[in-house]
């Protein structure tokens, strides 16, 4: 287990297997992952975990890499596959609180509220109530556009009913579930060029593929609003990160909010350290009690029935079942 998970899921491996894990809140280096999955039956890993062919062809007696998240473009599943181990993940499960760190990204972006306890806790707050004082942006009445429509993108949707917000979303595979989002909502399905030109607050949550990498680019942030604001709670490299520096430096959007980087922990020699104009998460997305403990429970429930010989819930790759 490359990082120590939260209960029930932890206690219900350990009440099963043997179980080695990584204290550390650093991810392990890849010679660690091998020398201590070496001989074992099972990988519980993170994003951050480079699960390689060097990985899998080192640790022989693989049956299974259960993955801590939603996301597994870490793992080489093709070959895992091709091995005959299986891969697993823990989808849905952490849609709502997704959605829910979403808002509260636009909400600190939008009113400035980081800045403003940052304002209070340093002492520069001299005067009880000032007309000019961390001016930010409503929210309601808005217009919020939506890249990517799948089970969080339409979460982030619904709660924007209460703001009186317009929606328009991009998806490329349209379901009953986007007539469902519709007609509860008023929401409406457009090209990515109508969002981005219309929208006054862009949130991303595609997959990251082959497709989507830096499908943000200069282009794309040069056809936004100048007063837009950009949230990404995805993952970092949907973005050209380079090209969104220099939009957020040059005025060509307004702000964004960031759980998600090129490169994570985000170095501190980044331009968006600096700038007022960001919000910046720690890929906090998923991070509650409540998610965190059902993701724990998912893994170990994934990880018990595959090496039990028997289907796991959540398998990535279920042609190495036969199916």
């Amino acid at each position: 287990m490359t990082r120590k998970i939260l209960e029930p899921g932890l206690g219900m491996i350990r009440e099963k297997y043997q179980l080695d894990i990584w204290e550390s809140e650093l991810a392990p280096p890849k010679e660690e992952i091998i020398k201590r999955g070496k001989d074992a039956d099972a990988l519980v890993t993170l994003l951050t975990d480079p699960i390689d062919a060097e990985v899998i062809d080192a640790c022989k007696n693989l049956k299974v890499i259960a993955q801590y998240a939603v996301g597994f473009n870490n793992i080489d599943v093709e070959y895992a596959t091709k091995k005959g181990i299986i891969v697993t993940n823990t989808p849905g499960v952490l849609t709502e609180s997704t959605a829910d760190f979403t808002w509260a990204l636009l909400m600190s972006i939008a009113r400035r509220t980081v800045e403003g306890d940052e304002y209070v806790r340093t002492g520069q707050w001299k005067v009880g109530w000032g007309p000019t004082i961390l001016i930010g942006t409503d929210v309601f009445g808005k217009t919020l556009g939506i890249i990517g429509a799948g089970r969080i993108g339409r979460a982030v949707a619904r709660r924007s009913k209460g703001f009186g917000m317009k929606v328009l979303y991009y998806t490329r595979t349209r379901t009953e579930e986007h007539d469902k989002l519709d007609e509860e909502i008023g929401s409406k399905q457009v090209d990515l060029e109508t969002l981005l030109k219309e929208s006054d607050y862009i949130s991303l949550h595609v997959p990251l593929t082959s497709e989507t990498r830096h499908m943000l680019g200069e282009k794309e942030f040069k056809m936004m609003k100048k007063t837009a604001i950009l949230i990404n709670t995805a993952r970092g490299q949907v973005i050209d990160e380079k090209i969104l520096i220099k939009a957020l430096q040059e005025g060509w959007i307004a702000g964004a909010a960031l759980d998600v980087f090129t490169v994570e922990p985000l170095p501190l020699d980044s331009p968006l350290i600096k700038m007022k104009n960001v919000v910046l998460a720690p890929h906090a997305g998923s991070a509650s009690l409540e998610t965190r403990s059902k993701m724990a429970k998912m893994v170990a429930e994934n990880l018990i029935l595959a090496l039990e010989g028997k289907r796991p819930p959540n398998i990535v790759n279920p042609e190495v079942l036969g199916d």
